[in-house]
């Protein structure tokens, strides 16, 4: 037993030594992501707590007070248009229990007059533009503005159509896959562009999904992190602390405050987060609607903020400006 821990003592010190200097100096074994664009400043649903969410009465409004990224979720039509919306039945956001994908474009009922902030129960947003965003208008309006697309269903058409009106208005450096799902966002960076008739690798940056965020703690805790290269130019996650006060989850398990305390612990770590940032990798915390969240999160080490009220996150971002 002693001559085995003979050699195997040192070559897990020097593996341990080996991995935190590599840790520490990334550069030395990738060479750094370099993204068209570093937000610091992101809208959740377009500002969803000044304005009718993903609207462009929200989304100009966001842009207005200076938000960098505007975070939308996308659905297709009967007809085949790609519209802006975070859910694909209508009953919470209009009151009419119908599915996106069963109307035609002139078909979508208006948004409620009125509507409850997700995540922040019992305030509401209202605002004059009350209509369905197209896709395509959001790209026509704001070209220089980032679009990070979340896409939550796993259709083909609904993604090379995306994927087009990219290439069309010619952002593929400005805009962002997002997915939680892996096989969703494969299907996301292999497209079958339209307009061309061909298979091809999408040159958009993209997010971690679940199951790679969770390789990558993964790689951290075993000290591999380092080594392995990321394809992934955005980490993007809930801030827990807003776990149960301003979220509430559906799973039974993240309603205990224990769970989230470890979440809490193993997530939001400072040295990981460096390792990231070194590499080129831009860090989002979400829906930060309080001045503590907003705090939190880039106390933690985040590179960004994502938030339902933009003018809070650019108020904030101007006095901590002004405070260095």
């Amino acid at each position: 037993m002693a001559s085995y821990l003979y050699y195997l003592l040192p070559a897990v010190g020097g593996y341990a030594l080996a991995s935190l200097y590599f840790l520490k100096n990334p550069h030395i074994l990738h060479k750094k992501k370099q993204t068209a664009f570093y937000c610091t400043h992101i809208s959740h649903r377009g500002g969803c707590g000044e304005r009718i969410e993903n609207t462009m009465g929200a989304f100009t409004h966001a842009v207005e007070v200076g938000t960098e990224m505007l975070e939308i979720d996308c659905h297709l039509t009967k007809d085949g248009h790609v519209v802006v919306s975070h859910d694909e039945n209508l009953l919470r956001q209009t009151g009419q229990d119908v599915n996106i994908s069963s109307l035609n474009l002139e078909e979508l009922p208006p948004y409620r007059e009125i509507l409850e902030v997700t995540f922040k129960t019992g305030h509401f947003s209202t605002g004059s533009d009350r209509n369905i965003a197209l896709l395509e208008d959001v790209f026509h309006k704001f070209p220089h503005i980032a679009v990070n697309i979340e896409v939550k269903e796993n259709n083909s058409m609904l993604i090379e159509k995306i994927s087009d009106l990219v290439k069309k208005y010619n952002r593929e450096a400005m805009s962002v896959w997002a997915s939680v799902d892996s096989t969703i966002m494969e299907n996301c960076r292999k497209t079958f562009c339209l307009l061309c008739c061909q298979w091809q690798n999408s040159s958009m940056p993209y997010m971690f999904t679940v199951k790679r965020a969770l390789k990558l703690l993964l790689l951290y805790y075993t000290g591999l992190l380092p080594f392995v290269p990321l394809g992934e130019s955005f980490l993007q996650f809930y801030l827990p602390q807003i776990i149960n006060r301003e979220y509430i989850p559906e799973m039974w398990i993240l309603r205990s405050r224990l769970v989230i305390f470890l979440i809490e612990r193993l997530t939001l770590r400072k040295g990981m987060f460096k390792h990231l940032r070194d590499r080129g990798i831009q860090i989002h915390l979400f829906v930060c609607n309080e001045e503590q969240d907003i705090e939190a999160a880039f106390a933690a080490g985040a590179t960004g903020v994502m938030t339902d009220y933009p003018t809070l996150l650019s108020n904030d971002i101007r006095r901590r400006t002004q405070d260095t």
